[in-house]
């Protein structure tokens, strides 16, 4: 018998999270014709945090679209563009200039497969930077998943790893309903890590365990994995507490099975994100633990989150958004529960 040949191994190089977001573009769209990017300054500046660099030499003026600034014009040029044919990928080239777009997305976006009675669908991916912590001004450091998880129809997702952010954006594009993809700014070049050459994707919808424990689940996503995972370090230290923490990586659909598997297995949960409490998705996901997982749970879910107001200017960002502090101030206050 004719030996087999070993399989070929995948190279891995250590990337960060934006190079991993622009090598996903470039995959994608040497992949399929149908898939183009648009947004301002996405084309010659290669975007404002350079996320699209190198693409519009690569594939021209036809896939990679300079656009005005008017963002709501990027949306419906995009939905247009997807209910023909067409795999666009709208780039909002910051989170707090998301509301222009609202009417397109909540009117048109996340309907028109059932106003269409399945005929039509939008394959569509609108990406934007999310979060604060990058020194920016008014506008530019929001946290606005909540409204686009109360939109039915659309799939809402943030990476926190390069390795995430690259197969999740692949897949994102490649699939028949709209996405709409949170890129964390804070960690744009802070995440590095192990990234796989070429094309694979990571499941929609499912959460990722980045660290088993059994006296508390810290829920999060985005960049406050991040602080999540040096809160575990500082409570096994300092406490003797074992930590799990449970990176969401999808908003919508939520990994249920995951929350409830991970909650109930240490009966203690604090839930960390950046957005304000009232009306979050933290609130929903605090809901959701309380009517199908009460039975299990030790103490009552706490929620770290920003502040009832508006995103301060960057001098006082810090105190808005959660440090480790104040989520291991939450699972200590947790745990003596």
């Amino acid at each position: 018998m004719t030996p087999k040949a070993p399989a070929a191994k995948t190279e891995t190089r250590t990337l960060n999270l934006v190079q991993a977001v622009n090598e996903a573009l470039d995959l994608a769209m040497a992949g399929d014709k149908r898939v183009m990017i648009l947004g301002e300054d996405v084309g010659r500046n290669g975007g404002v945090f350079r996320a699209t660099e190198n693409l519009w030499k690569k594939y021209g003026d036809d896939r990679v679209v300079d656009t005005p600034l008017a963002e709501i014009g990027i949306m419906g040029s995009a939905i247009g563009l997807a209910i023909t044919g067409m795999r666009p990928v709208a780039e909002i080239q910051f989170d707090g200039f998301m509301p222009s777009v609202f009417d397109q997305v909540v009117c048109h976006l996340g309907r028109i497969r059932s106003r269409s009675r399945g005929k039509m669908s939008v394959p569509l991916v609108l990406r934007a930077p999310h979060g604060g912590l990058i020194h920016a001004p008014e506008h530019h450091s929001e946290s606005p998943e909540a409204y686009f998880c109360h939109t039915p129809g659309i799939t809402v997702v943030i990476p926190s790893t390069p390795h995430d952010a690259k197969g999740l954006l692949l897949a994102a594009i490649e699939s028949p309903d709209p996405v709409v993809f949170f890129e964390p700014k804070l960690l744009y070049r802070a995440a590095r890590g192990p990234v796989p050459a070429g094309r694979y994707t990571v499941e929609i919808g499912k959460a990722r365990l980045v660290k088993e424990g059994k006296d508390i689940t810290l829920l999060t996503w985005g960049a406050m994995t991040v602080t999540c995972e040096k809160a575990a370090e500082r409570l096994e230290k300092e406490d003797g507490a074992s930590v799990e923490i449970l990176d969401l990586r999808t908003l919508s659909p939520l990994d249920l099975d995951a929350i409830l598997a991970a909650v109930g297995k240490t009966g203690r949960c604090v839930i960390a994100h950046e957005a304000p409490n009232s009306g979050s998705w933290a609130a929903e996901l605090s809901a959701l633990i309380a009517e199908r997982g009460l039975l299990r749970l030790l103490a009552p879910v706490a929620r770290v989150g920003g502040w009832d107001i508006r995103m301060p200017l960057f001098r006082l960002e810090q105190y808005y958004i959660p440090d480790a502090d104040r989520v291991v101030m939450a699972a200590r206050k947790t745990l003596a529960f």
